[in-house]
């Protein structure tokens, strides 16, 4: 099964967990009774460049004696990939602003997943106007997407952004199902997802049942 979170987010959590505790990655994997050595930066990758991952057990004991839940410790690995906040200047724009309920609800897009019709609300865009059509809002409802997101959380999707493995999306069915998921593996046949959420089953469905697919360029939280 492909990983929830890229490689390099793993890592960054590691290391932000470690600084989070006045720790270097090394002083807490000595804290975490484990080799020293084991979190350096030379064992994150093979000598043939392969990715190598913290195993289950290391990462037991660094929440252990960090007192750190699982959640948080991903949350932290969630945060490192997005871009922050000061990444987009305030600006004056507004984008269309709507809920997943409403979005499966039908006449707010267009077969590929662009903002049209009316009743939609409007959210300030911390960004630079954008020419594309496809970029707007979607709030987040459930608890599918924890911890990456969280119920409330406004998610600044694109429609028109390429998409490729381990990006996260929003996901239209054609019986009206939205869903945010990571995309595993998308062909001309079949697109796979997987849920952040261990209590949320991953999802698997033919393209022909697909309405459209968009790329979550940021989260405000």
């Amino acid at each position: 099964m492909p990983p929830v979170f890229p490689h390099s987010s793993m890592w960054q959590a590691i290391d932000r967990l470690a600084e989070n505790h006045k720790l270097t990655p090394s002083g807490l994997a000595r804290k975490a009774g484990l080799d020293p050595t084991t979190f350096n930066k030379s064992k994150r990758f093979s000598k043939d460049g392969r990715e190598r991952w913290p195993s289950t057990e290391s990462l037991s004991k660094i929440w252990a004696v960090t007192d750190t839940r699982p959640q948080d410790f991903f949350e932290l690995g969630a945060e490192s990939s997005r871009p922050p906040v000061d990444d987009f200047p305030p600006q004056a724009a507004t984008i269309p602003l709507l809920g997943f309920a409403q979005a499966g609800s039908g006449g707010f897009f267009d077969d590929g997943g662009f903002p049209v019709g009316h009743g939609w609300e409007e959210v300030d865009f911390p960004a630079q106007p954008h020419s594309e059509k496809g970029i707007y809002a979607l709030e987040v409802q459930g608890d599918s997407m924890l911890p990456l997101y969280r119920n409330g959380d406004v998610l600044i999707v694109e429609a028109s952004a390429d998409t490729r493995r381990g990006d996260r999306v929003v996901v239209k069915t054609r019986d009206g199902e939205v869903m945010a998921k990571v995309l595993v593996r998308k062909t001309s046949r079949q697109i796979e997802l997987m849920s952040v959420n261990p209590e949320h089953e991953n999802r698997t469905f033919d393209m022909a049942d697909i309405e459209w697919v968009a790329r979550i360029l940021w989260a405000s939280q």
